[in-house]
Formats: structure tokens, sequence, C-alpha cells
């Protein structure tokens, strides 16, 4: 009963959430009014042994190599989340991947601490605790060699995340941070750009930022609007009977649009993004996020000292939803310290940009026509595509 009511809570907020971001901000809205949701869906039931992808699945559908990265992947989330620790040390024996603890430096918990009054990030909150593991647990899958920084926020206020944000932008061992979080635009929000930008005092040694699009299908959403950020969009991976991709294509809950506040960064003008208008097109890349090809995370938080079965607890999950592909995408970037968007579309222009992106030409996220629809080059649902390196 304590499972499924888990699963059941989690399903009720990740579509209250859709509904959230989906609406249309009133003029009223600013970012005092912003709480961010993860877009992450569960897919089935838990289970004793892991069912979603494995470390070895992603890695060939995107000729990642099998180790590798440096410096430090930031991962933002809201509430603390206990148990990681523990659940990354199943995850990494399950998949033959290097010890990630505290001790050996390779895993560091940052709490942040409220503003007089406001109290720090000790409660618990099972959706951000998942979407936590998830995080965390795919950082170290893709980055085996870089160090994971948790940084916990108070709440999953739009200022607390940035509160969170600044601590590990400020931080000179970071390479890339992951925001598998988002909510809607709002008006003032290119005020707050410069939060997603490298420190001048480090700018040989930039920052990528990347954010989950978002779940609800066509809409923009932040941070993943901000042109600082890279947006990751979703597709759906199928392999064929002997383990080899069969085919990627765009995933109906991909968010992807037009912003209504940023302009058009100089990296898509000069890229010429058809029906934009001037204004910052969404997302940038895509990676797997349908729940039905939805990656195995090891979360122990719902049955700790529950319920067994054949042995053992049901600790493991499938997952998917874009904020799976941000920490991934984050990994990326740690492997090869090039992923940024500047290089994006100037590697996708090239004459050899199948070096770099699988083009996703099937699917849609919407009954919007153009805006919905992939295609070849750039489109409004999976971006410039997938990835097929780490170097760009």
């Amino acid at each position: 009963m304590k499972r499924c009511f888990l699963t059941y809570v989690i399903l009720f907020f990740t579509c209250l959430s859709f509904l959230y971001v989906s609406h249309v901000a009133h003029a009223g809205y600013r970012f005092s009014d912003f709480t961010a949701y993860p877009p992450i869906h569960v897919f089935g039931a838990p289970q004793v042994s892991p069912v979603g992808l494995a470390p070895a699945a992603l890695k060939t559908a995107y000729h990642l190599p099998q180790g590798g990265g440096e410096g430090t992947v930031a991962i933002i989330g809201a509430y603390t989340a206990p148990l990681i620790e523990q659940d990354l040390a199943v995850f990494s024996r399950q998949f033959g991947l290097p010890e990630c603890t505290i001790k050996n430096g390779c895993l560091e918990k940052h709490v942040m601490s409220g503003k007089k009054g406001t109290g720090s990030a000790t409660a618990k909150d099972s959706r951000w605790a998942l979407e936590t593991s998830l995080d965390v647990e795919w950082v170290h899958a893709i980055a085996p060699n870089a160090k994971i920084l948790l940084v916990s926020a108070v709440t999953p206020s739009g200022q607390n995340l940035l509160d969170a944000v600044d601590y590990a932008r400020e931080r000179t061992d970071v390479v890339a941070v992951s925001m598998s979080w988002g909510g809607p635009e709002f008006v003032g929000e290119t005020d707050l750009d410069t939060h997603f930008t490298t420190p001048i005092a480090r700018a040989q040694n930039s920052i990528t930022f990347f954010a989950s699009s978002g779940d609800t299908g066509t809409g923009a959403s932040w941070p993943a609007a901000s042109p600082y950020v890279v947006a990751v969009g979703g597709t759906h991976l199928s392999f064929a009977s002997n383990g080899s991709l069969d085919a990627e294509t765009a995933w109906s809950g991909s968010g992807g649009g037009v912003s209504a506040y940023e302009k058009q960064p100089n990296y898509q003008k000069q890229y010429k993004i058809a029906r934009a208008g001037d204004m910052r097109a969404i997302p940038d890349v895509s990676y797997n996020a349908d729940p039905q090809s939805g990656v195995s995370v090891y979360y122990s938080g719902s049955t700790q000292g529950g319920p067994k079965a054949h042995g053992g607890a049901k600790n493991w999950f499938v997952l998917g939803g874009t904020s799976a592909g941000a920490p991934q995408w984050a990994g990326i970037k740690a492997l090869g310290l090039s992923a940024d968007n500047s290089k994006f579309y100037s590697d996708k222009a090239s004459s050899h940009s199948g070096d770099f992106f699988r083009d996703i030409k099937t699917g849609v996220n919407g009954n919007c026509g153009y805006i919905c629809t992939a295609r070849k080059n750039y489109d409004y649902v999976t971006g410039l595509g997938s990835p097929l390196t780490v170097k760009f």
C-alpha cells in the first residue's frame, strides 16, 4: 500500500505540474510567484530489480564512452535527500560503476540555509527526492570520473533555487549545472539571465547550464527559456532485440516553442531558425525522455523497511521526463568539456553535422502544425537533435 500510495502521489503532482506549467501566465505573474516542479514520470510499479534502460544502452545510443569525466557537475534540487548516498551505492554496484561517496570525495552535499527565520533545506519531499536520485545516479552513470555536487535549496521557490544556482556557479571546480525543474515564464525573467553565466573571474573555464524543457508538450518554460541555458527536449528510444538502437523519435511530452520574453540569441540568429520572430527558440537539444523508454533508478525512500518481495524491497523505478536529459547532458559536458549552445549551433550548421547530432525528424508534441512537429535540422520539439559525441 505504501509503494502504491507514493506512486499515485507522484503521478498526482506530475499532473498538477502539467496544469501549472501549461497555464498562460497572467499579467500580474512575477518571479515572486514562481514555484518550480521537476518534470518527472514514473512508468509502472517499482520492482525488485532494474527493468528500465541501463547505462550501457544510453551509451550505445549516444556514442558515449564507458568511462571518463572531469571537474564537478552541480545538481540543483529542493529539500533534502537523506538516502541519496546509499542509493547511489546500490545503483553503482548494480551497473559496475566506480564507488562514489562523500568519504572518497566523489559526492558532496551542500544544504542551503534560508534567510533569518526561514530555516534550511531539511524538509523531505518524495517527488524531489526521487528526482534527486535520478539526477545523481545518471550523472555518475554518464561521467563516472566526474565529481557530483548536490545543492539542496530550502524550497522550490524561484529565489531559493537561484540562490542554490549562485552557490554552484561560484565554485571554481564546477563545469556544468543541471536544473531538472521549471515553471511558467514571467515578466522580468530577462533580468535574471546573469545567474546562468560564468563569473568573469573564471571565464576561461566556462560553466554550461542545462535545464529540462518541460513535459507538457508545446510551450516555453523557465529557466530553459534563458538564452544562457541549454534547453533539453525529449525523445523516445526504440531498441532491436539484439540491443542495438532501432529508432529515436520525438516524445509527445517534450516542451518547446518560442519564449514570450527572451530575445533570440546570436547563436540562433546565425543559424536562421524559422518562425521564431526574433525571440528565443526552445529547446536547443534533445535526449531520451519518454517514460516508456525510461531509465532505471534506485530510490529506497518509499520502501525503506517496507514490504519485501522475492527477497528484496521494490526500490527500482523506471523514470522518464525531460528532467532525465538535463543531468545526462551535464555529464556529457564533464566528458568533453566543450558542450555549450554556441558550439552546438555552429556544429549543426557545418557540413558534417551528422558527426555531432542525430537529427530527429518524426514525432509531434501537440496540434499546432509547424511548431509542434519534428523535422529536418532545427525543430521546436527536439531542437538540433540528440548527441552522437562528447566533443563539440
